[in-house]
């Protein structure tokens, strides 16, 4: 899979703030970025930035293959597998509903199959396609900047106090949370903001990164 960037930016955190960020926070912010969007991104199972010409292996649920990263934005070639896992023949005559599926009831060898496999067609497909938002949804951006600013802000904070509102935004710390090195969490409501982005599980098969 190609190297994905993070959900949010330092920038992002210093709008939200209304200030740049401190050089304690500065020193801090890569990280618990990097943290907050990989949690992101298990939750959903989408990488939600935008990728191109991603390789994939998949198995078809009749002659359907279902793309498992959305949104999907361009197929550029499905190629049938062997049985010892190596691309063996591309595809022509397959189509894209423009979604999330490639129907294969019209897929043909661009040549011609090997003799091994005339009759039943592969278990297994290659699908290289793009996919991904630019830039990313502000619901995901919104739920990252609060993991963040969760852990960045509360070192600084009066002893005791839990909650600090920032403008429009209101941030709520973990109890006895806070201090330097404290990782960031996701809360039940950040993993209800994020769940429209979750996985379409139904008909999908992935047999592993291509």
């Amino acid at each position: 899979m190609n190297a994905v960037a993070d959900l949010a930016t330092e920038q992002d955190l210093a709008d939200r703030l209304g200030r740049d960020l401190t050089e304690e926070e500065q020193a801090r912010a890569p990280a618990l970025l990097a943290d907050a969007s990989a949690l992101v991104r298990d939750f959903t199972r989408q990488d939600l930035t935008a990728v191109a010409d991603d390789p994939i292996i998949l198995r078809p649920v009749g002659m359907m293959l279902r793309l498992p990263q959305r949104p999907v934005t361009a197929v550029t070639s499905v190629a049938a597998v062997g049985a010892d896992g190596t691309t063996t023949g591309a595809l022509t005559g397959w189509s894209w509903d423009g979604r999330d599926k490639v129907d294969l009831s019209c897929a043909t060898p661009a040549g011609s199959w090997p003799l091994g496999w005339r009759g039943p067609g592969p278990d297994t497909y290659r699908v290289v396609y793009s996919h991904g938002y630019t830039p990313v949804p502000p619901g995901v951006l919104a739920v990252v900047c609060a993991m963040v600013l969760r852990t960045l802000l509360s070192p600084s904070m009066t002893a005791g106090m839990v909650a600090e509102r920032i403008g429009a935004y209101n941030y709520q710390l973990q109890q006895g949370g806070g201090a330097p090195g404290a990782t960031v969490v996701m809360t039940a409501a950040d993993e209800k903001a994020l769940a429209r982005w979750g996985p379409r599980l139904a008909g999908m098969i992935q047999v592993e990164a291509g």
